[in-house]
Formats: structure tokens, sequence, C-alpha cells
């Protein structure tokens, strides 16, 4: 399948080629916070980036870790300053486009797109989980966002 990407695929296509990230078994945290110039600290904790510093909750999951990376390291690249001082309509704007963001980095448009995936939705959906190392709800809200900008964007 052949996309016209939106900025956000364009963005996180451009990034990961920029640190040599062109498959999904180089998609791992390892490979891309070290290339970013970012730290990141696995602590009992929730989720959250400080200054460059990315703590993930190490009680959690590696895949639902692996998200959080994602969602995280959108705050770290894109916003600036304390949520708390913010209003919460913009809280909740940049939590949304955190989500967005992982969704995109964590199972990339251009590596879907080279993907045969199984025409059966469970077995596509089982096919991203493992190929990504993400939960299965989140590769299904994927594979359902990835479809439909296929079919109607």
């Amino acid at each position: 399948m052949a996309n016209t990407y939106n900025n956000l695929e364009d963005y996180i296509t451009k990034l990961l080629h920029r640190i040599d990230i062109f498959h999904p078994h180089q998609l791992t945290m390892e490979n891309i916070y070290p290339r970013l110039g970012l730290t990141v600290y696995h602590i009992p904790q929730d989720s959250m980036a400080i200054e460059g510093i990315i703590f993930l909750d190490n009680r959690k999951t590696d895949a639902y870790q692996w998200q959080d990376f994602g969602h995280e390291l959108c705050h770290a690249l894109w916003h600036a300053g304390d949520q708390a001082l913010i209003p919460l309509s913009m809280r909740e704007y940049q939590e949304w486009k955190a989500e967005n963001f992982s969704q995109h980095l964590c199972i990339p448009t251009f590596m879907l797109d080279k993907m045969e995936l199984p025409n059966h939705e469970k077995e596509a959906v089982w096919m991203i989980m493992e190929t990504f190392g993400v939960e299965r709800w989140f590769a299904e809200k994927r594979l359902r966002q990835y479809l439909s900008n296929f079919l109607y964007g």
C-alpha cells in the first residue's frame, strides 16, 4: 500500500531516517534516544519527560514502556514548560498530540507500507503486535487509523 503522508507521518519518517532507522528490528528505545541526545531512566513512577530526560514506569510491560516512550518523546521534542502551569485545554491538546505521535513512532507508516498485512484483521493486529512490540489495543487502534487513512486519505 502506498500513501501520501500527512505532516506527522512525514516528520516521523524523516526523524527516523535521520538517525538511520529504516526497519522494524531497528526501532527500539535504545536505538532512538541516544541518537537524539536524550536520556532514559526506568523508575517505579508514572512516565514523564523533563528537560531532555525521559522517565519510564518500570512497573509496566516492555510493550507499554515502548508506547510510553513514544508518548514522552513527543513531549521531549515538541513541548516546553510545565504542564501543570498551562490551561487544561492546552494540556489535553498536548496529551492528544503525544498519543498520536506515539502511535506513529511505534508503528511508522513507512514501515507499515512495506509489510504485507493479512486480510483478516485479527491476523494483521497480531503481526503488528509481534513486529513492533506493542500491546493489542495499540496495534488495533493504529491499524484502524492506517486503513482509514489509506482508504479515505
